[in-house]
């Protein structure tokens, strides 16, 4: 008999591997192991993505889908480990690494840098870090920020959002748009790391807050967390953001390895 007539084929079976965090190839699989039927086994994954997996599974028995599901899941699995990470007027803090470490984080990157902030201030470590991620070919880099806090009142320290999208060009940087005639607030603070490192913090970026201020923040070492937040972001963009065009050419949207 024909391979082809018994796995799944191999493109479909990469797209799914994009598609997918390991969580829910293991619940599919799981289900699928269980007697279920495909339409009940999908129920694990969101409905947005769930037409498009279904497609690419086709009428592949089981056993091969089961399979390559388990081998999604063993790629996607990575340890899983959070730290505590402080900010304290003269280094107070002991508990774990210092805000002002995140600047490191970011320059490991080796796929992509994902930033959500309220501001920017020129005095943070990460506007240089950042600015040289953006510049490195191989770095998607996406950031959103808050148009109100960047656009509203701008100062020497606060740079605007088209400032924001010159400086760190090719990069895509977007800012909050009106949402029932109310403009939104982006207040979410985090930066997540090549798909699976999410930092979480009450610090926005500037020096005081990696330096001066009492911030704290979890660093987590968890792929699929870090995926499903990231897929959220992309969820809300078009409803909730816009990009802003800099006029130094085209920033493409890159979201390398990860698919809304």
């Amino acid at each position: 008999m024909d391979s082809s007539e018994t796995s799944i084929d191999a493109s479909a079976a990469r797209r799914l591997g994009e598609l997918l965090t390991g969580t829910e190839a293991r619940q599919v699989a799981g289900r699928l192991a269980d007697g279920d039927t495909l339409t009940v086994a999908l129920k694990a994954i969101p409905a947005g993505r769930r037409a498009e997996v279904r497609s690419l599974m086709g009428e592949d028995p089981k056993i091969s889908l089961i399979a390559v599901l388990r081998a999604i899941e063993g790629a996607r699995t990575a340890p899983n480990s959070a730290v505590a990470l402080w900010t304290m007027p003269g280094h107070v803090a002991r508990g774990g690494p210092l805000t002002s470490s995140v600047s490191h984080f970011v320059e490991d990157a080796r796929q992509s840098v994902t930033c959500s902030t309220f501001n920017f201030q020129r005095s943070s470590a990460l506007w240089a870090t950042l600015r040289r991620a953006a510049l490195r070919p191989e770095l998607a880099v996406r950031v959103y920020v808050d148009t109100a806090a960047a656009d509203h009142g701008p100062s020497r320290s606060t740079p605007t959002t088209t400032e924001v999208a010159k400086h760190l060009h090719p990069g895509l940087v977007l800012r909050t748009r009106e949402f029932n005639g109310v403009r939104v607030r982006n207040h979410a603070k985090f930066i997540a790391i090549d798909h699976r490192f999410l930092l979480v913090s009450s610090a926005n970026f500037s020096w005081s807050a990696e330096n001066g201020n009492v911030e704290f923040g979890i660093l987590i070492d968890n792929r699929n967390l870090t995926e499903a937040v990231e897929r959220e972001m992309l969820g809300a963009e078009d409803l909730l953001y816009e990009r802003v065009v800099c006029g130094r050419g085209a920033s493409a949207p890159r979201v390398d390895g990860l698919s809304g």
